[in-house]
């Protein structure tokens, strides 16, 4: 994918931001500040480094030390180091940010992030949502008919192509309570959803990662499967045109990603400082255009064509269905247990 804001342009963007901050924040940035967060590597790291942490480098004399790997690491850090951090900022997914908000870990949005304010409501629940990346329904429409609706997986014409997600993990905990959703229960009610999965039995097969998913596309193991819309357009676009990511009429299951800034933090007006880099437009253009991520904030234009590859608006937005996270966590071991009897059995 080609970028549409060139590296001297996009820096130059986001060196301008921190002219809306009030001079008291700038002030308390000092030279030689250093500042440690916590991330995925890969795309989003370099995504990060070029409109985040090279701005910050150049316009305050800081040093950004980046620390890169799973939430499941750096999330068990911040816990252990709850009030004395040695991460600034920790970026953790969906329900583990909204917890750790309420366990005093990280804190919740404040007005001192300036961008905050365009933040869509969904993405000011466990800190400063980054980027939408919706869970939904994949399939290749060579093998099967259209998909438009969730309960498409129970159509006569799937039996035995369906590539079932592994639980727990984002997309089988999506895959469960959507299912639970559609077929009268909810994550008060799990029941139905095991009842109707373990009815789609025998699978093509259960994945476990995108990896494992899209090389089950590629040797045709199966036909349709549930994913992160984002990684699954970069492998159709650039190596399987006939896989589909659909918009099912009920909605897509909501995942985000979470820039959270750790509670006792020494660097707070610098780790603001980044959230508000994070949240301009020009960061969260480059994270829709390199990987298909859909922005958090209201006020970023973008090419028509992109656009509708995306969650963009409030209308769509609105549509992503949300969770009650704390149940879900709370209900993790058991129903996992449950999935290993019943459904990967």
């Amino acid at each position: 994918m080609t970028a549409l804001i060139s590296r001297r342009a996009a820096i130059g963007a986001a060196l301008a931001a921190p002219v809306i901050w009030g001079q008291d924040a700038v002030a308390q940035i000092r030279r030689g500040d250093e500042l440690t967060v916590g991330v995925w590597g890969g795309m989003q790291e370099r995504i990060l480094r070029e409109f985040v942490a090279t701005p910050l480098e150049q316009q305050h004399g800081v040093k950004i030390n980046f620390v890169l790997g799973g939430t499941t690491d750096r999330r068990a850090r911040a816990y252990a180091e709850r009030g004395r951090p040695s991460f600034d900022i920790v970026y953790l997914n969906i329900f583990e940010s909204r917890q750790a908000v309420k366990d005093g870990v990280t804190q919740d949005v404040t007005g001192n992030v300036p961008n905050a304010a365009y933040l869509y409501p969904v993405a000011k629940l466990g800190g400063y949502g980054v980027a939408f990346n919706p869970v939904t329904i994949v399939y290749d429409k060579r093998k099967v008919a259209p998909m438009t609706s969730w309960r498409d997986f129970w159509r006569d014409d799937l039996k035995g192509k369906i590539i079932w997600p592994t639980y727990p993990g984002a997309q089988g905990t999506s895959a469960l309570l959507m299912a639970a959703k559609i077929w009268g229960g909810s994550e008060t009610n799990i029941d139905p959803a095991f009842t109707h999965i373990a009815a789609l039995k025998p699978f093509a097969a259960i994945q476990a990662s995108q990896d494992q998913l899209y090389a089950m596309f590629d040797q045709e193991v199966g036909a349709a499967s549930i994913e992160f819309g984002s990684f699954t357009r970069v492998y159709a676009e650039t190596r399987n045109p006939n896989i589909i990511i659909a918009d099912p009429t009920e909605g897509q299951a909501v995942a985000t990603n979470v820039a959270c800034i750790t509670t006792g933090t020494t660097k707070q007006a610098l780790a603001d400082a980044w959230v508000n880099l994070h949240l301009s437009p020009a960061c969260q253009r480059a994270y829709a255009e390199r990987i298909y991520y859909s922005p958090t904030v209201n006020n970023v234009e973008l090419p028509p064509e992109l656009a509708a590859k995306l969650v963009m608006g409030p209308a769509a937005v609105d549509k992503l269905v949300d969770f009650d996270w704390d149940l879900v966590i709370r209900n993790q071991a058991r129903w996992s247990n449950r999935f290993t009897r019943e459904i990967a059995g």
